[in-house]
Order: C-alpha cells, then sequence, then structure tokens
C-alpha cells in the first residue's frame, strides 16, 4: 500500500498538501487520493513524488525484508 509511505514522508519533510503537490507538479486532487488510498500513482507519479520529497523512489515503496521476515513468524 502506497499511500501511508507518501504521507509518512510528507509529514517527516514538514511538507503541506500543497507545497507537495506544487513541488512534483501534480494535481492538488490526486495527492490527496493517493494519500488516502483511492488512487494509485503511476510510476512517473512516484517518481515526481520521491524527487520532491529529496528521496529515492525505493522508499515509497514497503520494505521487503520486514514482509518476508512477518511472513515467516506467522507460518
Amino acid at each position: 500500500m502506497m499511500n501511508p509511505k507518501v504521507r509518512k514522508w510528507r509529514e517527516r519533510r514538514k511538507l503541506t498538501y500543497r507545497e507537495l503537490a506544487g513541488r512534483a507538479g501534480i494535481a492538488l486532487s490526486t495527492l490527496y487520493r493517493i494519500e488516502s488510498g483511492t488512487a494509485s500513482p503511476t510510476v512517473a507519479m512516484l517518481e515526481k513524488l520521491a524527487k520532491a520529497l529529496g528521496i529515492s523512489i525505493r522508499n515509497l515503496f514497503p520494505d521487503e525484508r520486514k514482509s518476508r521476515t512477518t511472513k515467516r513468524r506467522r507460518a
């Protein structure tokens, strides 16, 4: 799920929705929908968001190592 990562980084950078949307060059309504989980961002949008946040696009995806560890513990 993407929205918690985008929101987490936006809040960590102390950016408003408007500031991040402006820096990324995407519509404010699109950013709202991405963070709320009602829209799935394209790779191009994720690249813009990552650049605007000053992070690698990889930071916007779930940590696979944590996911695998959690799945093993449950089994």
